[in-house]
């Protein structure tokens, strides 16, 4: 068990067909530490709400993450942690929020650059399935998957 004042509290950003749930074990030994731990289910993902289909750009599916870091104190700081696709919301939300992040941690995780931009994966990601399973599209200049069969089973 951490001292008092070594507690911190973790903030779980899951990638591509996940949700909270992809992070029980970890959140599990965070809190056996004694640390606090927010495992959030990102637009249209997990238990949210929304459903896929009503997420039309970045902003609906990083906004669960932006809402909970704006209610947080301003004195508080968490530790972000994305893992996959979810390197892409913990960079916005460095972005906006950079007093209340301590640090933030990129499992295997997309971190954007200042030469390609967030779309390039999934771009990518495209290239690498067959046509009859995964198609592109372009909405609100945001890039999206839709999905014609199940994916990520």
């Amino acid at each position: 068990m951490v001292e008092n004042s070594e507690k911190k509290h973790f903030v779980l950003v899951h990638g591509f067909c996940h949700g909270a749930w992809c992070w029980y074990k970890l959140v599990s030994m965070l809190k056996l530490q004694g640390h606090k731990v927010t495992a959030l289910d990102l637009g249209g993902c997990g238990l949210h709400p929304k459903q896929l289909h009503q997420i039309s750009s970045i902003s609906d599916y990083i906004q669960p993450l932006l809402d909970f870091l704006a209610a947080l104190p301003d004195d508080q700081t968490v530790i972000l942690v994305g893992h996959s696709y979810g390197g892409i919301p913990i960079s916005l939300a460095m972005e906006n929020f950079p007093g209340k992040i301590s640090v933030a941690v990129f499992v295997s995780a997309y971190m954007p650059n200042c030469s390609d931009p967030p779309a390039t994966l999934i771009q990518e990601v495209c290239l690498n399935f067959d046509d009859r399973h995964v198609s592109f599209k372009a909405s609100n200049s945001v890039s999206y998957l839709e999905q014609n069969s199940v994916l990520c089973a």
